[in-house]
C-alpha cells in the first residue's frame, strides 16, 4: 500500500511538472504528458501502476518527487502547484454530484480518443473544457504562473488545463490509497526512499 501512494504521488507531480514546463516553455516532454493524460482514461485500472501504463511511464514523475523533497533546489512554484492539487481534490471527494460528471465526461470523451488519439489536439481541447465546466468551479482555483506568451496561447492553456485534470486523476488514486497530506508531511523520507525503488524498477522495465 505504501508503495502505492507514492506511484500514485509521482503521477501528481509528473503532471504539476508537466504544466509547469509547458506555462514556462511552451513544450513538454511528450511521453511523459501520453503517460499522465492516458491516465485520465483509466478509471477502473487494476492497480496504480496499471493507471499509468506501467512503472516506466511514471519516471519523470518518481524524479520530480525525490527532487522535489530531498534536493535543496527544490521549485517552490511546483511544491505550491501539488499541495494545491491535493487541496482542490479533496474539495472535488466531497461533491459526488460533480465526481459522477466528470466520470461521465471522460467516458464519453473516450470515443474521442479510440478515433483520433490521445497526443491529437482535440483530446487537450475536450479535457480542457471538461476541466473548465467542473474542476475550475471550485475555488480556490489552481492558479500556474509562467511566461504570459505561452499563457495567452489557447493551444498551450488547453494542453495545460488538460495535465491539470490529469492532476487530478492521480490526487483522487491517492486518496484511494490512503495518502493524505499528514503522511506526506511526516514520511517524506520514506516516501523518497520508496521513490528510489521504485525508480530502479521502472528503469529496468523500460529495458
Amino acid at each position: 500500500m505504501r508503495e502505492s501512494r507514492v506511484i500514485a504521488l509521482a503521477g501528481v507531480f509528473q503532471a504539476c511538472a508537466l504544466v509547469r514546463e509547458m506555462a514556462m516553455e511552451g513544450r513538454c516532454d511528450t511521453q511523459a504528458a501520453q503517460a499522465s493524460i492516458a491516465s485520465i482514461f483509466r478509471i477502473d485500472a487494476d492497480s496504480p501502476e496499471a493507471v499509468f501504463g506501467g512503472l516506466s511511464r511514471l519516471r519523470p514523475g518518481l524524479e520530480t518527487l525525490i527532487a522535489q523533497i530531498e534536493s535543496s533546489d527544490r521549485d517552490p512554484q511546483l511544491t505550491q502547484l501539488v499541495v494545491a492539487t491535493l487541496r482542490l481534490e479533496r474539495k472535488l471527494s466531497r461533491r459526488p454530484a460533480m465526481l459522477e460528471a466528470l466520470r461521465r465526461a471522460i467516458e464519453s470523451a473516450q470515443r474521442q480518443v479510440d478515433h483520433f488519439g490521445i497526443d491529437n489536439p482535440s483530446i487537450h481541447s475536450r479535457l480542457a473544457a471538461i476541466y473548465v465546466d467542473t474542476l475550475s468551479t471550485l475555488r480556490p482555483r489552481i492558479v500556474v504562473h509562467g511566461n504570459p506568451v505561452q499563457l495567452t496561447q489557447e493551444s498551450k492553456v488547453e494542453q495545460i488545463r488538460a495535465l491539470l485534470l490529469a492532476a487530478i486523476r492521480a490526487a483522487v488514486l491517492w486518496r484511494q490509497v490512503g495518502g493524505n497530506q499528514w503522511r506526506l508531511l511526516f514520511r517524506r523520507r520514506e516516501y523518497a526512499m520508496l521513490a528510489r525503488g521504485l525508480l530502479a524498477r521502472a528503469t529496468l522495465d523500460a529495458g
